[in-house]
């Protein structure tokens, strides 16, 4: 799988995107079934992005995927307002399609969850197209809680089907809070909550046109197809004004404000006992990520702690942050300790984005700490 350093993740008031096209996701899902590594995929829309500043566990769960992608049109519409790179919608539906279409041969599927007998539909439309996706198994587990719905057996029994992809269906926070509970003694390489998948592929409900979803109005056929919809749209499109107002065009137009004068290269260097620091100054450029991120993946493995030194006039922006996930990511992956220090202007944007879970500082082991005379 490719380098997780390089993973071109930016972060959406609370969330990190993938910059990925729905093609790269899919060579993403067919390389992690061909070489059956594990891809925790999550496919956050804006549901998710409230959802995620509401509970702490379902914010993480999406922290903890190995690809997060944009699905829905207003996230798509943050990332341009802010300046990232997300190219397009990239909807958990369509990638579930083009893997019917043959887009990473033949997949074996689990679908967990959904209502009474839509699993066991979905099953028998697939067995009827005799395409590349092939159901080995489904399950209704009602209305239990999330350690009820995780019995041996039933984990067991998933894995006994030989499936390469898990599908679940539980409603959002459920359904990741499920995979978080269960994701380690899952053997299936690829497992994602795809809400909807199951109704479409069952045929129990149909997906909007292609202009009503490009055009971000494929929550207007959802209310036609499922009038319950209609609350949480309702919430969710009061949320997102609240959102604009609050964070996103403040944050838009500070990013404006302060232009793109300043670069500094950002650095690191090796301090006593495995520690490293990491100096970030000016603006955070493409080309200077990935020559940073290049470093840190080299300097992890020997590490034992990582400091992330953020000096004054520093850009915080959705780029910025985005890295600094990674390298927590990435440092936790290492079983290596992150701190990051921020002045008062930088923890005020900090907030301003909704990143302040970055900023969260572990404890350190004894031993020293590497202070650069540079600050």
């Amino acid at each position: 799988m490719q380098n997780k350093t390089m993973r071109p993740v930016y972060w959406l008031f609370g969330l990190p995107f993938d910059a990925v096209t729905r093609d790269d996701a899919l060579r993403s899902i067919a390389q992690a079934i061909r070489e059956r590594q594990r891809l925790f995929l999550s496919t956050p829309n804006l549901n998710f992005l409230i959802a995620s500043q509401r509970k702490r566990a379902f914010q993480d769960s999406v922290l903890h995927s190995d690809l997060s992608v944009a699905d829905g049109m207003p996230i798509v519409w943050l990332a341009r307002l802010l300046g990232a790179p997300v190219p397009q919608r990239v909807a958990g539906s369509d990638l579930f399609e083009a893997l019917m279409a043959g887009a990473a041969g033949p997949v074996k599927v689990y679908f967990f969850g959904g209502e009474p007998g839509v699993g066991e539909h979905a099953a028998a439309r697939l067995a009827a197209l005799g395409g590349p996706v092939q159901c080995v198994g489904q399950h209704c587990p009602g209305f239990g809680t999330v350690e009820e719905m995780s019995s041996p057996e039933r984990i067991a029994e998933i894995n006994a089907s030989g499936a390469d992809f898990v599908v679940v269906a539980l409603g959002a926070a459920k359904g990741q809070a499920w995979i978080e509970h269960n994701r380690a003694q899952l053997e299936a390489p690829v497992i994602s909550h795809l809400g909807a998948v199951i109704n479409f592929v069952a045929g129990s409900v149909s997906r909007a046109p292609v202009w009503m979803q490009r055009t971000g109005l494929e929550w207007l056929w959802r209310i036609k197809e499922e009038p319950k919809l209609l609350r949480r749209y309702a919430d969710d499109g009061y949320a997102l004004l609240r959102l604009l107002a609050g964070h996103a065009l403040p944050a838009a137009l500070a990013a404006r404000k302060r232009g793109s004068g300043g670069v500094a290269p950002s650095t690191l260097e090796a301090g006593g006992g495995g520690h490293l620091s990491i100096i970030l100054r000016g603006v955070l450029t493409s080309a200077q990520r990935g020559a940073l991120m290049s470093r840190l993946a080299e300097a992890l493995p020997t590490s034992t702690a990582v400091d992330v030194l953020i000096t004054s006039g520093t850009r915080v922006d959705a780029s910025l942050l985005g890295a600094l996930f990674v390298m927590r990511s990435e440092a936790e992956r290492h079983g290596v300790i992150l701190r990051v220090e921020a002045d008062e202007a930088a923890r005020r944007a900090f907030q301003l984005h909704l990143a302040t879970v970055l900023l969260e500082q572990p404890a350190l082991p004894d031993g020293p700490t590497l202070v650069p005379a540079a600050l």
